[in-house]
């Protein structure tokens, strides 16, 4: 997540049914009567996959990911790598996984001198409304190598990278099961978070799909650890969900009741709270375009942009449980019969 707080005065303050599920309480749901192909994709979501990947994702071979450096475009290549073995494909009108943010467009957004980097975009097209799209994103940079040690970011934003590498799994099997969601779903990566939501940034400005026919952005930045108010429990933060949309927020909780019943903190929704975390991470750049997000997030812990965010710190159960609800989320979305609204500004 980035660390340096955007200034208040340089914003415009932005204030702004499912299908019936039980849960046995446990981590998977007992009932998918009216979704046949949810809950073989909901089971797919596993801790141990998630440990896998960010073991990968998080490993000092990746440098720490900076923006543009070989770490990052290693990490690039295994998230791609990835989907092609999954057999998720790319947007066609993109012609590839990648999509280039380049140097010169950071620069004049006060990124320095960093070099061209790459968003990754994986892309499966709905089958009643492909026009339409459900965007699940998280940021894959983190800040790098610094005196020689290097800055893993497991957590941040390791845990967002695999949960929608996760997800992309799960709505790939529930495609190949002939279930596959009824509106598109992408699965965005962006690079340039952590110096300024350049990738967001660029993607927004420079859409591969119109900004209006976006439903939604689950942003995914922070979610494989705990903060110290929170210790030990189950819950995830939920920022900015009824912001834009109310239909939003209403979709999630009935997502969470019907999967892993966590605890959804709305501390941050409060938009005078210091940390200002609504405007810290990548969904705000769709939401400054009108379109419904929510943002999901663990915390600021003791790790945070420290050399010690390693991926054996992860709680991996609460990842898990933590992806199912947004795949939950991103699900019902993905399927009910009309989109959501915006119905707030």
């Amino acid at each position: 997540m980035k660390k340096l707080l955007i200034p208040l005065f340089s914003i415009a303050l932005m204030t702004s049914c499912s299908t019936a599920q039980v849960s046995d309480g446990a981590s998977h749901p007992i009932s998918t009567k009216h979704d046949k192909g949810f809950t073989h994709a909901y089971k797919m979501i596993k801790a141990e996959d998630l440990k896998k990947n960010l073991y990968v994702i998080a490993s000092d071979e990746m440098e720490g990911r900076d923006t543009g450096s070989k770490g990052q475009k290693k990490a690039g290549e295994y998230i791609v790598n990835y989907y092609k073995n999954l057999g998720v494909s790319y947007p066609k009108t993109l012609g590839s996984y990648y999509q280039k943010v380049p140097a010169d467009f950071m620069k004049k957004r006060g990124g320095g001198n960093l070099p061209d980097s790459e968003n990754i975009l994986a892309f499966i097209e709905g089958s009643e409304k492909p026009e339409e799209i459900v965007v699940v994103s998280a940021h894959y940079d983190h800040v790098g190598t610094r005196g020689g040690v290097v800055y893993n970011g497991a957590d941040d934003d390791g845990s967002g990278t695999v949960a929608v590498m996760e997800m992309a799994k799960a709505f790939q099997e529930a495609k190949n099961k002939g279930k596959g969601p009824k509106r598109s779903v992408l699965f965005l990566h962006v690079t340039g978070e952590e110096h300024g939501l350049f990738g967001s940034e660029y993607y927004t400005d420079n859409p591969v799909f119109p900004l209006a026919n976006t439903v939604v952005d689950l942003n995914i930045d922070m979610i494989g650890r705990d903060d110290p108010a929170n210790r030990g429990k189950q819950y995830v933060y939920v920022i900015g969900s009824d912001m834009l949309s109310t239909q939003l927020k209403v979709i999630n909780e009935a997502a969470n009741k019907r999967t892993n019943n966590l605890e959804l903190n709305y501390k941050y929704d409060d938009l005078n709270d210091p940390e200002q975390l609504y405007y810290r991470s990548d969904h705000y750049n769709f939401a400054k375009n009108n379109v419904p997000v929510a943002f999901f997030f663990d915390g600021i812990h003791e790790d945070y942009h420290k050399p010690t965010d390693d991926p054996e710190k992860i709680d991996y159960n609460l990842l898990e449980k933590r992806t199912q609800l947004i795949f939950t989320t991103a699900w019902d979305i993905a399927n009910r019969e009309e989109r959501i609204v915006v119905d707030r500004k």
